[in-house]
This record gives structure tokens, C-alpha cells and sequence, in this order.
């Protein structure tokens, strides 16, 4: 039969999920009279300190009530506060700890502080327990050591973390990865090639944080060398192969790291899941989020909520809105905050103002707090569908009634809902009345409204305030050109492009992408180096020569903002990269459209204005169509 402790510590095992059972389990000991059993105690606080969420102030409490605590007593407090909102109470109990004689810190007590001053980045704390450390004698124990390294790695020090480092007599390989991830920290990758290369024995982990710190430098040549290196790849080598190349818009390169994860029989994570529809989302590449959609609902993925909001996200960036609709609806559980904002942000992309504000109304009625995300997608909202009196005064009740202070985002989304609706005066007081120094943005979004409305004079104004920000942008310098070339000075215009050879500035060229096949396909104007792009300006030409002859067509031209000829003008209007893209993909398409279905459809729509995005993302899955009746849908286009 169990002693009264056994049965005491069998209860905290197994039963202890709660703070409630906690409650309970410790009534019951003080009513045995068990209360000065310090493991017990241990056991209790380590529950409420570290394992029950929300029990902090319990464990206080309990740690208040012990009436001689050891070390590991102590410990577990700092790490319960370390881990919490209030970090620095932890600096208090290590105080506390040194106080008392009969419970000396160790390594662990060390190891938990220094995590904190490192997490506060507090280089004067950080230096004053490296010390206390040193009077111990525990500066050079391996768990000290390697806290140490990364504390000075947080603080921006890495000579200091790689001494430190240095000054360890056996290093095992966790210590050496935190030097490593300590030189990528300070941005001194060759430094942690260095490191690297030093390594006397490594893990996985060592390889997955030189892939780490390779993507977060940039180096993306120098991680795809490493990656074909390893020796052995798991899942977080994937991952980190597919997040790094999707957050630098290689999209192909993510999807192949996707595929050959598949390939190579492992089972895609909550990271590599959200990578690669991100990946998706910002390529447009429509048929692959479905297959991705396919597999989530298949592998049961979908209670992951960050999952989730990739997938509405990808839907919502693709032009689905139905989707992503569905997709919302389907989420299991209380919605979090990420998720109503990515589907406010999704119909706010499209237009949806209305929507989007009863949206905002049903998140109040669940009594999820809007955040400043949240009020960004909102008065985004309302600028894309014109509701300036809906936008002025969710703006006005950001800090009255939600308490929430407006930042740079919130004013650049009211400069942008008065650019759009004209109101350029408007916009440019508002500006001027900031409470903070407007950034390049702000100016640049007056800017692109004075170019749509001609406001040359204000453009003007604008503009000289944007070379005080950034003096060498070249969108700035077209924007002003344009404005010049639209009111016909084009002697300013060459005035504006002769200053922009002179400062070597050059204007990124606008690009389109297509996804065939589930295969993307990008195009730029005025390039002919493919097979592919020969097709698409072999089929434009055709096209246009019919829309020319059976449709009765004609290029407007006064949207080319340069001083050439009208037949150059209408070479410029018709070889556009978006028109590239679409007669790219109708020549993929089933033969049975038809130029009919053409006319009234998505070339009607590109070619005389109702739908001529700056960067044009277009799917041409095809579909099993029938006949040339079909609609506009079936060749998706979004911006």
C-alpha cells in the first residue's frame, strides 16, 4: 500500500492539469500535514510555475509558504518569470537567491537568468551576471557558457560571445552552434562559415542553423550549396529552404524544395505548409494552393490555425474570395485575431468596403479586440471602395473608443482614401498636420494620386519633399516624368530623364505572371530570349489583328507618356507585358473558345480599360470548357 507522500506525488504525476486540481492536490497535503515535504513543494510549484498556464501568482504564493527553499526551489521561480510578462520579477528572486546561504545558484540558476537579460537584450545586466558567474566559478560550465554566448549575441556583440566561447574547455555542440548562430546574429556570415568549418563534430541542428542564419543573411546560393551537402535533411531543412526562397520571391525554387520534400517521404510541417502557401499566395499560382488545399483537408491540417490563414490568404491574393470565404467559415474553434484580418484583408483587396465593415461589426459580436492590423484593413477597405466618411470615422475612433494609437501605416492609408477619391488637397493638409514626420511612402502615395488626377503643381510640391527622404528612388523620378508627360511638358519630361541618367537610376521594368498547368510563366515587355515569349507575342499579334478587323478596335494611346510616334505608342500599348501573359495563356487553351468569347470576355476587359491592373496575375487553368459560352471566370483575372 502507498505511503500518504507516494500517493501525493502519483496525483501531481498524472492529475495535475489545472490550476483547480493543483488547488486541490494542495489542500489535501496541508490536510495530511505534508506541507514541509520539499519535494512535494518542488513539485507543486514546478506545476504552477512552468507546466499550468496562467498559475504564476499561485506559485508566488506557494514559494512565499515554503520555509526553506533550495536551489531548485529557487530555479523554478526564474524560469516560471522568465518565461512570463514580467521577466525582471525573476532578477528579484535571483537577488533573493544570492541572499540566502543555504541555497548557492548553480549552473541553472545562471542559465535561466542570462536567458532573460539576453531575451531583454540588456548589455549592463548581461555584463554584471557574466560576472557574478565568474565569482561562482561557473563562467566556463558548458550550460553558463553557451547562455553566455547567446546573451552577447543578442546585444550585438559577438567578439565578446565568440571569447567566451574560446574560454570553454569542452564545448559540446550545442555551444558551438550558439556561436554560430551568435556571428549570424551580428550579420558576420563569414565569420560563421568560419565557425563552421571548425566544428569538430555536428548535428542536424548545426546544419539547419547555417541554412538559418545563409536565408536570413540572403545568401541563398551559398544555403542551396549547403542544403546539397547534407548529409541527412529533415523537416526543418525543408522548411527553411522553402520559407527562405518564398520570402525572396523565388517562388519556383519554394515549390521545388516542396515537391522534393514530398518526394523524399517526409510529412510536410506546420512550417513548411505556410511557406509554400505563401509562396503561393504572392506568385498567384491558383492550382497549386489547391492541391496544397487537398492535401491539408487529407492529412488533417486544418485545425492548424496558421495553416489556415495561409490557405485564406492564398485564396484571397488569388481572387477566389469564395474560397477564402470557405475556408474562414470551416475554422474550427474561436477564430483568432490573424484569422479576421487576413479575411477583412482578402475582401478588402477585391473592393468589398461593405463587407468588409460588417465583417469588422461580426469580430466586435464575437469579442475578438481589434488590433492596429486590423484597423489597417479596415480603413484599406474603405480608401479601394471609396468610403471616405466610413474611413474618416473608424480612423477618428481608433484611439477614442478602441484605444488603439495610430501609427505611420494607419495616416498612409488616409492619405491613400483622400488621394484616391481626388481629394488632393485634402490628403496633402492632412500630411502636413501628421503628428509624426511623414515617411517616403506617404509622399509617393500623393505622388502617384497627383500623376491619375494631373495635379502638376502639387506634384511638384510633393515631389521636393520626397528628395529631402529618398533622393535616388527612380519611381519617383517616373511618377514626376509622367505627371510632365500627361500635362504635355515634355520639354520638364526630358528634364527628369536626363537627371535620371545622370544619377545611373534605372526604373525596375513591370512584369506579368501566368500559371499554365499549374506552371508559372512571367513576361516583360520588349523580351523576346524564349520559346515561350515568342508564343505569347505570336498569338498577341494575331489577336490584335483580329480585334483590329472584327471588332473594330483601336490601341488608346494617350496612356504612353512618351514623345514618339502614334504608331510607336500603339506598338507600346499592345506589346504590354499584362496582354503577354493573357495571349500566352488563351494559346494554351482548348481550341473551342473562339474569338467571339474572346471579345466579350477578358480581352474585352484588358483591351478597352475596364480591368488594366499595373502588374497583372493571371490563371489560365484549363478547364474541362465547353463551347465558346463560357465565362469570364474561367480565365481568372486578378490584380
Amino acid at each position: 500500500m502507498n505511503s500518504p507522500a507516494e500517493h501525493v506525488r502519483n496525483l501531481l504525476l498524472r492529475n495535475c492539469k489545472t490550476l483547480k486540481a493543483i488547488k486541490q492536490v494542495h489542500a489535501y497535503v496541508h490536510k495530511i500535514g505534508l506541507t514541509n515535504d520539499t519535494f512535494i513543494a518542488g513539485k507543486l510549484l514546478l506545476h504552477c510555475a512552468v507546466l499550468i498556464p496562467d498559475a504564476l501568482h499561485y506559485a508566488r504564493r506557494l514559494f512565499l509558504h515554503i520555509p526553506e527553499p533550495d536551489v531548485f526551489t529557487y530555479n523554478t521561480l526564474i524560469r516560471g518569470f522568465s518565461e512570463s510578462d514580467n521577466p525582471q520579477d525573476s532578477f528579484t528572486t535571483f537577488v533573493d537567491m544570492r541572499r540566502d546561504a543555504h541555497a548557492p545558484p548553480d549552473s541553472f540558476s545562471f542559465a535561466f537568468i542570462l536567458k532573460v537579460a539576453a531575451n531583454m537584450r540588456d548589455f549592463s545586466l548581461g555584463i554584471q551576471l557574466h560576472c557574478e558567474a565568474l565569482k561562482y566559478g561557473l563562467d566556463t560550465h558548458v550550460f553558463v557558457g553557451t547562455t553566455l554566448v547567446s546573451m552577447y549575441a543578442e546585444c550585438g556583440r559577438v567578439g565578446l560571445a565568440r571569447k567566451v566561447f574560446d574560454q570553454m574547455p569542452e564545448p559540446n555542440v550545442v555551444a558551438w552552434n550558439a556561436v554560430v548562430t551568435a556571428c549570424f546574429r551580428c550579420c558576420d556570415v563569414k565569420g560563421a562559415k568560419e565557425v563552421f568549418g571548425r566544428m569538430p563534430f555536428r548535428d542536424t541542428t548545426s546544419w539547419n542553423v547555417m541554412l538559418a542564419g545563409y536565408m536570413k543573411a540572403g545568401e541563398l546560393e551559398l544555403a542551396r550549396e549547403l542544403f546539397s551537402e547534407m548529409g541527412v535533411k529533415d523537416g526543418v531543412s525543408f522548411s527553411t529552404m522553402i520559407v527562405g526562397f518564398a520570402h525572396n520571391c523565388c517562388f519556383d525554387e519554394a515549390f521545388g524544395f516542396y515537391r522534393e520534400l514530398q518526394r523524399e517521404g517526409l510529412r510536410p510541417n506546420e512550417t513548411s505548409l505556410t511557406g509554400v502557401l505563401s509562396a503561393c499566395a504572392q506568385a498567384g499560382a491558383f492550382e497549386f494552393g489547391k492541391i496544397l488545399h487537398g492535401y491539408i483537408e487529407k492529412a488533417g491540417c486544418a485545425w492548424i490555425i496558421s495553416v489556415s490563414n495561409a490557405l485564406l490568404d492564398t485564396y484571397s491574393k488569388c481572387g477566389n474570395i469564395g474560397m477564402a470565404q470557405l475556408v474562414f467559415e470551416k475554422m474550427p474553434g474561436n477564430k483568432s485575431i490573424v484569422s479576421w484580418t487576413s479575411m477583412m484583408a482578402g475582401l478588402a483587396m477585391q473592393g468589398y468596403g461593405e463587407e468588409v465593415i460588417s465583417l469588422f461589426h461580426e469580430m466586435e459580436g464575437s469579442g475578438c479586440r481589434p488590433d492596429r492590423i486590423t484597423f489597417i484593413s479596415l480603413l484599406y477597405a474603405c480608401s479601394h471602395a471609396g468610403l471616405i466618411e466610413e474611413g474618416c470615422g473608424y480612423f477618428s475612433k481608433m484611439k477614442k473608443i478602441y484605444g488603439t494609437e495610430p501609427c505611420i501605416e494607419h495616416y498612409g492609408c488616409m492619405v491613400d482614401l483622400y488621394s484616391r477619391a481626388g481629394q488632393l488637397q485634402k490628403a496633402y493638409d492632412f500630411v502636413i498636420q501628421m503628428p509624426m514626420q511623414p515617411n517616403a511612402i506617404i509622399w509617393r502615395t500623393l505622388l502617384g494620386a497627383c500623376c491619375i488626377h494631373g495635379n502638376v503643381e502639387l506634384a511638384e510640391q510633393v515631389r521636393e519633399r520626397l528628395s529631402e527622404l529618398d533622393p535616388n528612388d527612380s519611381g519617383d523620378h517616373v511618377l514626376l516624368s509622367n505627371i510632365y508627360a500627361v500635362a504635355g511638358k515634355w520639354n520638364d519630361v526630358a528634364s527628369v530623364r536626363r537627371s535620371m541618367t545622370d544619377q545611373s537610376l534605372k526604373k525596375t521594368p513591370g512584369w506579368s505572371m501566368i500559371e499554365v498547368d499549374k506552371i508559372l510563366y512571367t513576361f516583360v515587355a520588349s523580351e523576346r530570349q524564349s520559346e515561350v515569349s515568342e508564343v505569347a507575342y505570336e498569338k498577341l499579334r494575331e489577336i490584335m489583328l483580329k480585334l483590329r478587323i472584327e471588332g473594330g478596335y483601336m490601341p488608346e494611346v494617350k496612356s504612353v507618356l512618351h514623345d514618339i510616334e502614334e504608331e510607336e505608342k500603339e506598338n507600346a500599348v499592345c506589346m504590354h507585358s499584362e496582354k503577354l501573359a493573357v495571349a500566352f495563356g488563351i494559346a494554351r487553351l482548348p481550341l473551342d473558345l473562339g474569338y467571339p468569347w474572346l471579345l466579350a470576355n477578358a480581352w474585352a476587359a484588358v483591351f478597352y480599360g475596364i480591368f488594366v491592373p499595373s502588374c497583372l496575375k493571371v490563371w489560365a487553368a484549363q478547364r474541362a470548357l465547353k463551347g465558346p459560352c463560357c465565362r469570364l471566370d474561367d480565365v481568372q483575372l486578378a490584380c
